[in-house]
């Protein structure tokens, strides 16, 4: 497997009651699908995965495979807090038809750098699926350095890394390990431009579930080494990124979602996008219609 360009980070929507929207989840993948996304990612930290229910999980997962019936990868994040469980889950979304696993660094336990090589090479020598590694200290408590990524980058299971750490030195330590058989991808959407610019392969992108087309330009003009116009249409995306920090993500992800038709609300103990930020949603959901628009229309001539 070779992952590269734009790939979404999924929303989890759900119904006004709180249950699965499925007719939601999939009008979000045709969106997707319309937009170019080169693959995605089911119940990642963005699709609220910790606040799924086990046949909710797989609900997801199972009408992602068969909406997009082999056209793009369908990545499933698998990563728990414990090797055994991760493997598990990992043989359990194979099972289902996943493509591959999003691997995270195993949240709250804050492992040794061997201790995260030994998990991340024990899931990989069980074989049930190629393995993305997935790197964001500042939710799991833990930093996949990289110099343990140069261990696992030539493991033949082990595929790519999502790394969300914002630190230019970070992809620049990084992209060294990028081969045919491992992707290194950005994980942060404000910084992805400038890291595909230096070399990396695609980005995991929380943006993109509203704005796949202009996601999709953006990897497109960065990865065949068009600065000036990747840096300009990036800072036409920059009102997007800061209003998608306001708040934890998927809060302000979702409030555009909502805009859009897809999905009413979080599961606690998330909550919907607080007062003081819903005039800047309603300029950001104006911002959303106009560049997809541009993107649409762009492809159209």
């Amino acid at each position: 497997m070779r992952l590269s360009g734009s790939i979404t980070a999924l929303a989890t929507p759900f119904t006004a009651s709180g249950e699965i929207d499925l007719d939601a989840w999939h009008k979000l993948l045709a969106m997707q699908l319309e937009g170019g996304t080169q693959a995605v990612v089911v119940a990642g930290s963005t699709g609220e995965a910790a606040a799924l229910y086990d046949a909710e999980y797989d609900a997801v997962l199972r009408a992602a495979v068969e909406f997009v019936a082999g056209r793009i990868p369908v990545l499933a994040g698998t990563g728990l807090s414990n090797t055994a469980k991760t493997i598990e889950l990992t043989r359990h979304v194979a099972a289902l038809g996943a493509d591959a696993a999003l691997v995270v660094t195993p949240p709250y336990v804050r492992p040794t750098q061997a201790g995260l090589v030994a998990h991340f090479r024990a899931i990989a020598d069980d074989d049930a699926l190629p393995v993305v590694l997935y790197n964001v200290p500042g939710r799991t408590g833990g930093d996949l350095l990289p110099e343990t990524v140069a261990e696992l980058a030539g493991h033949p299971g082990i595929v790519g890394i999502k790394e969300a750490v914002s630190d230019p030195q970070r992809m620049q330590a990084l992209l060294p390990f990028k081969s045919e058989g491992f992707a290194v991808l950005s994980g942060d959407d404000p910084t992805a431009c400038r890291a595909m610019l230096a070399g990396a392969d695609g980005i995991i992108s929380v943006g993109s579930n509203v704005l796949p087309a202009a996601f999709r330009r953006l990897a497109d003009l960065a990865r065949a080494g068009r600065g000036a116009e990747a840096e300009a249409w990036d800072a036409r995306l920059r009102p997007a990124y800061d209003f998608l920090g306001l708040e934890p993500n998927p809060i302000p992800v979702k409030a555009l979602l909502s805009a859009q038709g897809i999905g009413h609300g979080l599961r606690l103990p998330l909550q919907s996008l607080s007062a003081a930020h819903q005039d800047a949603a309603r300029r950001t959901a104006g911002l959303v219609v106009e560049l997809e628009h541009v993107c649409r229309d762009t492809l159209a001539a």
